[in-house]
């Protein structure tokens, strides 16, 4: 059966090593698995004990990726458009209900991202007891690096992530200390909805997070998984 107009075609990342692209299907991000970030948002609970994960989502048309420096427009309705660097997973299969030890199986690999956020208008949609949608999955708001399948990354449980901003180190931490691991991250979110593959899991940033204008540079990179690079430019 035809469609009424050309469905739009789906976010691809690039693969270290191949030609082949992978497809993008939902973006899930995990909030505040950080307790120096938890610390510096506020929210002292968080940071004082482990709590469930939360989780929220960006559009899957919201990724932005490229193997050189990655060209990112700085979105409309903000004044204070803020960087979160991240390691972000990439699943080859899914399932429902899935254990900790059988949650590895699904990760296709993994890559480094950048969660854009909206900082203002996140605050005033917390304040009002609001979604975050449009804090945080705006255009161009999910920025990925080239991905690196498990064969040549194994399972990362530790490393450096930092970040960047015109040679300024902002952002400097080790995945060691996520309070939520990545086996574990994705378990938790196989019980509230069906994973499969194309999804990608952003697992959370350290401390550091600020502010972004036109014309700034960023490089960010995980020991073991890659670097990435990106340059906010103007509409």
């Amino acid at each position: 059966m035809p469609f009424v107009f050309s469905p739009a075609a789906c976010s691809a990342l690039p693969v270290a090593g191949s030609a082949s692209l992978f497809p993008v299907r939902r973006v899930f991000c995990v909030g505040r698995n950080y307790a120096d970030h938890a610390r510096e948002m506020g929210a002292l609970e968080q940071a004082e004990g482990r709590e469930p994960p939360f989780f929220f989502m960006k559009p899957g048309d919201a990724v932005v990726s490229g193997a050189g420096e990655i060209s990112v427009t700085y979105p409309p309705l903000t004044r204070n458009l803020h960087h979160e660097v991240e390691l972000v997973v990439a699943l080859g299969a899914g399932g429902a209900n899935v254990t900790g030890e059988a949650a590895r199986k699904l990760i296709y690999g993994y890559a480094v991202g950048l969660d854009l956020t909206r900082r203002d208008i996140q605050g005033k949609a917390k304040e009002k007891g609001h979604p975050w949608d449009m804090g945080k999955g705006f255009d161009q708001s999910a920025v990925v690096s080239v991905i690196q399948p498990v064969a040549l990354t194994g399972y990362p449980e530790s490393g450096r992530i930092w970040l960047k901003v015109n040679g300024e180190l902002r952002q400097d931490g080790d995945l060691s200390v996520m309070l939520w691991k990545v086996a574990d991250i994705i378990a938790n979110l196989s019980t509230s909805v069906c994973l499969a593959a194309g999804d990608l899991i952003y697992t959370g940033t350290p401390a550091g997070v600020g502010p972004l204008l036109p014309g700034d540079v960023l490089e960010g990179g995980i020991e073991g998984v890659g670097t990435l690079h990106a340059r906010i430019v103007n509409r």
